[in-house]
């Protein structure tokens, strides 16, 4: 049996069971620490919390993880960078002050893991964590750090790397209160373009008869081979934090398809499809509606099957850098979403709803 075909048995032998969460209709948004002074203080975090509750949100997705740091104080960070939280955080627990905030709201708080396997941004050494372990270093085919879109990579394949990754969010489950929690585009994945460290080589040949892995780094069964087992290692974690948490949402907010699995070794729809998530939230980022509702419609007619369609909200953007869709782009890509059978989507990001407060408190306000 090929070995990317061994994650379909997998799941249907040991994979676990998602929680028995009943999928409401989901407004939900992204909370960042970047571009946004929510996270700076209690004060503007109740501020934030009210806002989103008055516009009739239910869902907030915090950034608890990005850039070799954490919006919580964490031992299992401070143990290899000797930094146990963001600096400007120091003395507080942003976490815990939003997951309080959002349940008095009545809203629901997610620990959004936004930067997953990625140990660094615009940092050639890798960063602190790639400086305290090298060899957590994914490798491209130079045996340069792996690098794409000026993230640096840890190498996902790394028992050690998943260890780490895997603690890191099963601290948040056991330590906070949060309702759910969230991989995205770095979580779990990779870039194609990785693959190439001494030790994944070594796993590669022992699973193929002594073979190297091909140097075209998109080679069909190279990928599948490479998708598979982040797959694998997605279901272990999904085990074990339910194990800890009975019911926590299990979310994931890939890129679409079949581009995150080509780029990134996400093969997402099989994530929904086999039940492994609770849910999906693919990033539906278009500028225009002919390519919203092209995507829109791969999502619901070929890549995810019937009975999971209910599981599906799209992100949706509001704001990167100056830009911003008009409130007919806005309008109508939800229209287009509920003509598509989908009941809710998720916005990147909070700093966005500002030029849309009218909008949505009108439609949605409580």
């Amino acid at each position: 049996m090929p070995k990317f075909l061994l994650f379909s048995l997998f799941l249907c032998l040991f994979g676990c069971s998602p929680s028995e969460y009943e999928t409401p209709a989901i407004r939900g948004v992204w909370i960042t620490n970047v571009a946004s002074q929510v996270l700076d203080s209690r004060e503007n975090i109740e501020a934030a919390v009210e806002r989103c509750s008055r516009m009739g949100f239910t869902d907030l997705y915090v950034v608890t993880w990005n850039n070799a740091t954490t919006t919580f104080p964490s031992k299992t960070v401070e143990a290899v960078t000797g930094t146990p939280i963001q600096p400007e955080f120091a003395g507080r627990d942003p976490l815990a002050e939003i997951v309080e905030a959002g349940h008095a709201a009545g809203l629901r708080v997610h620990a959004w893991f936004e930067f997953g396997f990625a140990a660094a941004y615009r940092d050639t050494t890798g960063g602190p964590i790639i400086r305290a372990r090298p060899h957590w270093a994914a490798r491209d085919t130079a045996g340069a750090i792996a690098t794409k879109n000026d993230f640096q990579w840890m190498n996902a394949f790394h028992p050690e790397v998943q260890g780490f990754v895997s603690d890191l969010v099963t601290e948040v489950v056991e330590n906070y209160d949060v309702d759910g929690i969230q991989g995205d585009d770095r979580l779990p994945a990779l870039p194609s373009l990785a693959g190439y460290s001494e030790y994944t080589k070594m796993l590669y040949a022992e699973e193929h008869a002594g073979r190297q892995p091909p140097v075209y780094y998109r080679d069909y069964d190279w990928v599948r081979w490479r998708s598979a087992k982040l797959s694998l290692f997605l279901t272990q974690l999904c085990t074990r934090v339910l194990a800890k948490k009975p019911g926590l949402i299990i979310s994931m907010a890939p890129s679409i398809y079949p581009w995150s699995e080509a780029e990134y070794l996400q093969d997402w729809p099989a994530w929904l499809n086999n039940n492994l998530i609770d849910y999906a939230v693919p990033q539906v980022y278009r500028y225009d509606m002919e390519a919203y509702t092209r995507e829109l419609r791969k999502l619901t007619t070929t890549q995810v099957v019937p009975e999971r369609r209910d599981r599906l909200f799209p992100g949706v953007l509001l704001q990167v850098d100056d830009y911003n869709p008009s409130v007919g782009m806005l309008d109508s890509m939800i229209r287009a979403n509920r003509a598509a059978g989908l009941s809710g989507e998720v916005y990147f990001f909070y700093e966005g709803l500002a030029k849309f407060e009218d909008y949505f408190a009108e439609r949605y306000g409580r």
